[in-house]
């Protein structure tokens, strides 16, 4: 019998595993990037930013991760997987310190690229190893992928709550929003010694050579185009709420407190999302997750633009948190469901790579549309359009007919 995550029963070793290498999904994106969010509104304030910039500096992040998307799989193949978590993550810590150093522009917008090539490869390779962990307990198959991809959650938690009292107690020195970029580094090094060790518990089954892969693997590939499609605009749509929510919310009248609470709750809420989803994930080999979870993301974004009360903004901030990592989770079970285990990091790797597009294109577009009339309201519209889109396209995606 199986033992949920809320039983009195020793944790299975497989949980425990999942819930280590978690880490790497906190440190790639709950710290690395997600983390921004709090930091954008001192930094622009201190550094005097238009919102385009201030989206370029995510922009900049997310080209970091398309070009360490790229060249994961040869990185894998090289070095083995959990070697290159681990080293991920290491660099990933030392170029967020980095960004507590600079002040100009340039240096910060390659600090945020370097930081994105090293989050890439730990993203990769952790969704690959946890794909792995449910390949071995395939009863809990969605759940251990969601664990995975929920640890963001421990990252934006911990995110909430370092960098509003570290920006409050360093708020007499030059730059005071520095000393939270070096904060966040010592927690994502804290967060990187549980990834080795998961890296060391886990067989490391280096990721097979392209001559491995079955014959007309690019055909079978272009076979998720919907998917791929829809996931494209949840990149774009997702990253202008995470990017600017916090800003909107300070200029609605949020106080410190206030965006703290609601940080800390998306961020609960993003753990949770592990069980929450996790039936739908194993149930559906098709992108109806997908377009259901992008859907209810639209519903979410769009919240603090219609109200400013704090209830609402709340509502928001559950209601995204507990469903955008699942959206990323539900590619991954789309491969798990549909190509064989052997096919699985070309698989991850093709779907990252198309994130990282959308990933690119939204923070700048959100920013250039919010430098306009009806400023971070109606660049968050935007971002719910792109959700809505990216629903209707994942709708369309059917199952690969097995082999």
């Amino acid at each position: 019998m199986s033992t949920t995550l809320t039983s009195s029963a020793p944790v299975p070793p497989t949980l425990r595993l999942a819930f280590a290498l978690s880490m790497g999904a906190a440190v790639s994106l709950g710290i690395t990037r997600f983390a921004y969010a709090l930091l954008l509104p001192p930094m622009r304030d201190d550094l005097g930013w238009s919102y385009a910039l201030a989206g370029g500096m995510n922009t900049a992040n997310a080209v970091g991760y398309l070009v360490g998307a790229l060249v994961t799989p040869a990185l894998m193949r090289r070095f083995g997987v959990s070697r290159l978590l681990v080293v991920g993550a290491v660099l990933a810590s030392l170029f967020m310190a980095g960004s507590g150093f600079v002040t100009a522009a340039p240096a910060l917008l390659l600090q945020r690229l370097l930081a994105g090539i090293a989050s890439a490869w730990v993203f990769v390779a952790g969704g690959l190893m946890a794909a792995r962990l449910g390949e071995a307990d395939a009863s809990r198959g969605g759940l251990l992928l969601g664990i995975y991809y929920g640890g963001t959650g421990f990252g934006i938690l911990a995110s909430a709550l370092l960098v509003p009292q570290v920006l409050q107690a360093a708020a007499g020195e030059p730059h005071g929003w520095a000393w939270a970029w070096w904060a966040l580094a010592v927690a994502s090094g804290v967060a990187t010694v549980l990834l080795a060790w998961a890296g060391r518990a886990l067989p490391d089954r280096p990721a097979p050579p392209p001559a491995a892969a079955a014959p007309g693997a690019p055909v079978a590939l272009r076979r998720f185009g919907w998917a791929l499609a829809g996931y494209a605009f949840f990149g774009i749509g997702y990253i202008g709420y995470m990017t600017f929510v916090i800003a909107l919310l300070r200029e609605q009248g949020a106080s410190a407190g206030f965006v703290t609470l609601f940080y800390a709750l998306l961020g609960i809420a993003c753990i949770a999302s592990s069980r929450l989803w996790a039936g739908l994930l194993d149930r559906y080999r098709g992108g109806q997750p997908q377009a259901l979870l992008n859907g209810l993301l639209g519903v979410a974004t769009l919240l603090p633009v219609l109200s400013a009360s704090a209830p609402v903004a709340l509502v928001s901030g559950l209601l995204f948190g507990g469903v955008f990592l699942s959206v990323v989770a539900s590619t991954t079970a789309l491969v798990r469901h549909n190509l064989p285990s052997s096919r699985w990091a070309q698989g991850i790797s093709v779907f990252t790579i198309v994130f990282a597009f959308g990933q690119i294109v939204g923070p700048t577009i959100t920013g250039w549309i919010s430098d306009g009339p009806g400023g971070l309201a109606r660049g968050l519209v935007g971002s719910a359009i792109a959700l809505w889109l990216g629903a209707v396209l994942a709708s369309r995606q059917h199952a690969l007919e097995p082999a």
